[in-house]
């Protein structure tokens, strides 16, 4: 049979990965597709560099448009990231006719709706599985392995760095500022982390993880976002002390009243499997009705956990070339007419448990004052500890753990607790989710 011919836009990280791998497993691969894949193109920004795989039979050009209106290429594997002109090339392939897999979470995050409309209308594939958490299969484990589940709820580990600060943070008792510029030294983070600190990478993996998991349209801007630069080592041991761990996780559940979609460091029980998944690791825990809870767990990143992801889904659009399009495994697990629009909670709307650290004057009815303020919020505390250490200005830090609570509950709370003459400074507060 005909080989299947493919192009590489970009051969970075994950693109030159993904040619060492393809070269290295051609007969493994070759065996599952049921046809020979040959890489024949490749768009570099410099055609002079030395690239970790053997290019000799390849192509390369610094024109992707080249390759995107080549009629011999069947498949294209969109790796250059960015979102505007990796959105222009990938919408110029489907319309001429060609496949695509992707490892661009936000290309798929902020422009998937389009895109998938436009393949579907084409009847071409985009595969997207490594745009999620690298290596983990975690795109199919939900769209397929759970097919038959409704899902109830996933919360993630799902950006490496974050993961690697916080773990830092923990074991070594270090500062976050310290950490983060190990981390960019190390290459975990870039020059400007605001996308991995901040929660916007995160954020893109979550939009593409909760539209899989309730068949929900692609809606980036409404996913609560919230980094961990405001994380200190004082909260990470009162944490530790009190049984939990801080991980920066997305969360996505459907309750009653809409679905939350949501990226905050969180608290968990240290207990948890997701609670000890350390470094640049990453882990995504799904709850499912009849299958109860899965974790799944691996590299989230690196240039051979990404390409294990893209080459699975070039071996899935090889098996599907000539199948019908109406009878192919949905872009996002639904069938298009079954995508629904459900409504997405403002985190007001929101119910999680809390915990909260404040700094108080050491004397006789401030613990009253604050609980009297829970109680008229409707507000339960789980647990109240004093620490003995003052400041300079012979105040003491107070860490408090609440049941579940309204959020719009808490922010008033916390507001008329943070107006008491007791109470000075900004009360530090971090959600905390049991993931029973």
């Amino acid at each position: 049979m005909k080989p299947v011919t493919i192009g590489i836009l970009g051969l970075g990280t994950v693109g030159g990965g993904t040619a060492t791998v393809l070269q290295r497993n051609a007969a493994e691969i070759a065996r599952r597709a049921g046809r020979s894949i040959e890489l024949v193109a490749a768009s570099v920004r410099d055609i002079n560099k030395k690239h970790s795989a053997e290019l000799n039979k390849v192509k390369l050009t610094l024109d992707s448009n080249e390759i995107v209106d080549d009629p011999n290429i069947d498949i294209i594997l969109e790796l250059i990231g960015g979102t505007d002109l990796a959105k222009e090339l990938v919408l110029r392939a489907i319309k001429n006719g060609k496949y695509i897999v992707t490892a661009n979470k936000a290309l798929i995050a902020l422009h998937g709706n389009e895109i998938f409309e436009a393949a579907q209308r084409t009847g071409v594939t985009v595969a997207f599985e490594a745009a999620v958490a690298g290596g983990i299969p975690i795109i199919k484990a939900i769209r397929e392995g759970l097919a038959g589940n409704q899902i109830e709820w996933l919360a993630g580990i799902i950006n490496g760095t974050g993961n690697f600060i916080l773990t830092e943070m923990r074991d070594k008792g270090r500062d976050f500022m310290d950490v983060l510029k190990e981390a960019q030294e190390l290459g975990y983070a870039e020059a400007d982390p605001t996308f991995d600190v901040e929660g916007i990478d995160a954020a893109h993996k979550l939009t593409i993880l909760a539209s899989i998991a309730f068949g929900v349209p692609l809606q980036f801007e409404k996913v609560y976002t919230e980094g961990i630069s405001e994380i200190t080592r004082a909260d990470v041991e009162h944490a530790g002390e009190l049984g939990y761990r801080i991980k920066h996780l997305g969360i996505a559940r459907r309750v009653a009243s809409g679905l939350e979609m949501r990226v905050h460091p969180t608290l968990i029980p240290h207990r948890r499997l997701i609670a000890n998944v350390d470094g640049v690791m990453n882990a995504v825990l799904v709850h499912a009705d009849a299958v109860g809870p899965t974790l799944y767990y691996g590299a989230g990143a690196g240039a051979e956990p990404a390409a294990s992801a893209v080459v699975a889904d070039l071996v899935d659009v090889v098996r599907a070339l000539t199948t019908d399009p109406g009878n192919r495994v949905p872009h996002l697990a639904f069938q298009p007419d079954a995508i629904q629009n459900i409504e997405v909670l403002t985190m007001d709307q929101v119910e999680t448990a809390f915990y909260l650290r404040m700094q108080v004057q050491d004397q006789a009815g401030v613990l009253a004052d604050i609980t009297r303020i829970f109680a008229d919020q409707d507000i339960s505390i789980e647990a109240i500890v004093q620490k003995e250490e003052k400041d300079e200005q012979d105040c003491v830090p107070l860490v408090i753990l609440t049941h579940n609570v309204l959020e719009s509950n808490m922010m008033v709370a916390i507001q008329k607790i943070e107006s008491l003459v007791t109470v000075t400074g900004k009360i530090v507060r971090i959600r905390l989710e049991t993931l029973g």
